[in-house]
């Protein structure tokens, strides 16, 4: 099956599964209410995966590695780390955790700024390697984790139960006002990475031989750190942390099309990331009745897959 017939048949299967989200119990009476409910958790959905799906993929294309994700770099503990110390210091019922505007500017802006002082350190000399910057952020996340963890301890029960509401990964209870103001902004930056297609290509070559294309590797590598930093971000703050989903859902993307060409990938691991939500969140609300939870699902199933690359020596 060629590549186009592939992308086609998931871009049915995400229709297909946005559909039954949104049609199915649709009446004359309460058309208006569901609509208003279900239209923002499908797109809230559609945006995280095409946001975690696309920084992986570009992420993996800089670092030449299968088992990285922008993960590694601390994003998620540092998010947790966020809501822990904005419950801790204005308590769980504050304007600071209430207002969803409020707390998705906070966390967004603490993820960004992380981000442009983590990747100012790596290019602020030159010459230095990319293994650098990925220890320091996988140093930066055990800390931020340990000390998310050690603050928990010391809180009032009550208001760990705030901060236990944003650990996990959660579709049911989508801010809808968040979801519009996100679309706009992964739009832009899904077209900008897009644009990169063909440079990204030549990255398959090598550091080296990409210079010798012609490419400034620097410069590219910082602007695509930077959007997919900002993808994380934005993922992370609507629905919080998914550990392994962006490396399962990768990995399959390319094994699925076997092909180098971003242009592919970066629609079809966009549209297979959206697929496995769409249909994970319909299997867990009406096979399993909300018995457990999509983002449980993932990490067992991404956890699983990770051991798998490496039993098989997948890894490249």
């Amino acid at each position: 099956m060629s590549d186009s017939k592939k992308i086609g048949l998931m871009l049915i299967t995400a229709l297909v599964f946005s559909a039954l989200f949104i049609g199915i119990g649709l009446t004359a009476n309460n058309y208006e209410y569901f609509l208003s409910r279900r239209v923002p958790k499908v797109l809230a959905m559609a945006l995280a995966g095409i946001a975690v799906a696309q920084s992986s993929l570009v992420f993996q294309t800089l670092t030449h590695n299968r088992i990285l994700t922008p993960s590694i770099m601390g994003f998620d503990a540092l998010y947790l780390l966020t809501q822990t110390l904005i419950v801790a210091m204005f308590g769980g019922f504050s304007a600071y955790v209430l207002n969803a505007y409020l707390n998705f500017a906070i966390s967004v802006g603490a993820m960004v700024v992380f981000s442009v002082l983590l990747f100012g350190f790596y290019f602020a000399k030159e010459g230095r390697n990319l293994i650098v910057l990925l220890l320091v952020g996988l140093i930066l996340g055990q800390v931020f984790g340990n000390a998310a963890s050690f603050i928990t301890m010391l809180m009032d029960p009550n208001e760990f139960a705030a901060v236990q509401a944003n650990m996990f990964a959660s579709f049911n209870n989508v801010k809808v006002e968040l979801v519009y103001l996100c679309l706009p902004v992964l739009a832009v930056i899904s077209v900008a990475l897009f644009r990169m297609h063909r440079t990204l290509d030549v990255f398959w070559l090598d550091r080296d031989n990409a210079i010798s294309l012609g490419i400034d590797v620097r410069r590219v590598t910082q602007r695509a750190l930077m959007l997919s930093a900002v993808l994380i971000a934005v993922s992370t703050a609507l629905i919080g942390p998914v550990m392994f989903f962006g490396l399962l859902v990768t990995n399959l993307a390319r094994e699925l099309f076997n092909t180098f060409q971003h242009r592919v990938l970066l629609i079809g691991c966009a549209l297979l990331s959206v697929c496995t939500l769409l249909a994970g969140q319909w299997i867990v609300e009406n096979l399993f009745t909300f018995d457990t939870t999509l983002s449980v699902v993932v990490n067992f199933t991404g956890g699983l897959y990770f051991l798998w690359m490496l039993l098989k020596n997948k890894i490249v």
